[in-house]
């Protein structure tokens, strides 16, 4: 009996999404030092408890990477109404009658209560990943629509007894995201995506090329999926998850990545009540970016390094990095992750000092955590060459420095971040060639 019971209780949990990790050992802890095993841990520390500062932190790191003028920026940061393409008047009525009728999950606002019940659909889902045409075949629409009204009813699916074909789940988890009120990309970030979409590399003359930096990619989707809503982040990475582990079995299912990107683009990146016409020339670019956004996804919901680095001496004060291999991923500058770190984010007073040699040094300065490290944000920016984005980028270290110097006044440097851990080159793995393929 105690045995069903358990075997319950885990069932539960994964219907909700909720997974726990246990870690057991012998060893005797270690009470010198505080163990996290969350490496993210004080980023989400600081989202719920400072979210101002989290999301200037976060902006000002985005604003880095790709230039948003003063109202896509807006748009980002929720100030004004988010500006997407639109359709005719015929299409907006057609859709508002449509969505009438809503239930308690589809039609409804995304809520984790409605994400519990739409993983029944995914779990299942990621046991029949073999099925051919898989999320482009359609299921059967009386079947549909008895496990729509299952689903809206809150009632406990079992999938497994045949009644259901993996088909109709595929088709109703797409329905699913199509009949949320707004994309699970959100309207806000509409514009962010295709700036990010068209990152490309420099040449020694630091002239662009048409070659796509994935890197300074990855980076920018890891900061703008940190600014979704809880619910849309949990969501997404449920559903990228399931595509990229559909898309690495393509050789059974003929779905690649971008074959799933073209038919998930719609629903969940779609401004709402759009046709293709009015896209204006961006749909191939949209389904690129699901595509990468597919091949990626084990990397895009960590936060980058400095962001973390940042954030555990924010609240610790100690800046002893925690692992070299955190800093593998590398934040897409021409300098490295070092350069991220001092001419990107508010991060602590690092100065490095370069001999004639390739070996390094790091002095500390006495002045206070944040006023010596706003100095050598000032200092990094008034070396830009003069332009928008240049009294843009001072305008908001000028926010940022307000708001950090008022929360941690007085604060001051312990010990000095060894350089050479910051260091880390690019690490290449027989993944790399794996994600190619998807």
């Amino acid at each position: 009996m105690a045995a069903e019971n358990d075997a319950q209780n885990n069932h539960k949990l994964s219907r909700s999404g909720t997974k726990c990790s246990v870690f057991t050992s012998q060893e005797k802890p270690n009470t010198s030092q505080t163990v996290i095993f969350n490496p993210d841990f004080f980023v989400e520390r600081l989202r719920h408890e400072h979210p101002q500062a989290f999301a200037d932190l976060v902006l000002s790191n985005i604003t880095r990477l790709i230039d948003l003028p003063g109202d896509e920026f807006a748009q980002l940061t929720g100030e004004s109404e988010a500006k997407v393409p639109s359709a005719t008047g015929f299409l907006r009525s057609f859709n508002f009658l449509k969505r009438k009728d809503k239930g308690v999950v589809f039609g409804a606002p995304l809520t984790e209560e409605g994400i519990a019940q739409i993983y029944q659909l995914i779990e299942y889902l990621s046991k029949n990943l073999h099925v051919e045409g898989l999320f482009r075949v359609p299921g059967h629409s009386l079947r549909q629509a008895a496990l729509r009204e299952m689903l809206n009813s809150g009632a406990e699916l079992d999938l497994e007894t045949g009644d259901f074909h993996p088909n109709d789940a595929a088709t109703l988890l797409k329905a699913y995201l199509g009949e949320l009120p707004e994309p699970l990309l959100t309207h806000r970030h509409y514009h962010a995506h295709l700036k990010i979409g068209v990152l490309t590399c420099f040449d020694d003359n630091g002239d662009k090329t048409n070659v796509p930096d994935k890197e300074r990619q990855i980076e920018a989707f890891q900061l703008l999926f940190m600014l979704l809503p809880p619910a849309n982040r949990s969501m997404l990475k449920l559903l990228l998850d399931l595509l990229y582990h559909t898309a690495r079995k393509q050789h059974i299912n003929k779905m690649s990545a971008i074959n799933l990107a073209t038919m998930f683009a719609p629903h969940i990146i779609w401004p709402k009540n759009v046709m293709a016409s009015d896209l204006q020339g961006n749909i191939e670019q949209l389904n690129k970016g699901i595509a990468f956004l597919i091949r990626h996804s084990q990397k895009l919901f960590k936060a980058p390094t400095y962001i973390k680095e940042y954030t555990r001496i924010y609240f610790t004060g100690s800046k002893t990095l925690q692992s070299k291999d955190d800093l593998t991923l590398c934040s897409g500058t021409k300098d490295g992750p070092m350069s991220a770190v001092t001419a990107a984010s508010p991060s602590p007073s690092i100065r490095t000092i370069r001999g004639e040699g390739s070996s390094t040094s790091t002095t500390m300065s006495s002045e206070s955590y944040t006023e010596s490290a706003l100095r050598e944000l000032y200092q990094q920016v008034n070396n830009m060459p003069e332009s928008a984005k240049k009294k843009k980028l001072i305008r908001q270290r000028k926010v940022l420095g307000s708001q950090v110097l008022t929360e941690k006044e007085n604060r001051r440097l312990q010990s000095p971040l060894p350089s050479s851990q910051l260091m880390a080159g690019e690490v290449k793995t027989p993944a790399v060639e794996e994600i190619n393929h998807l």
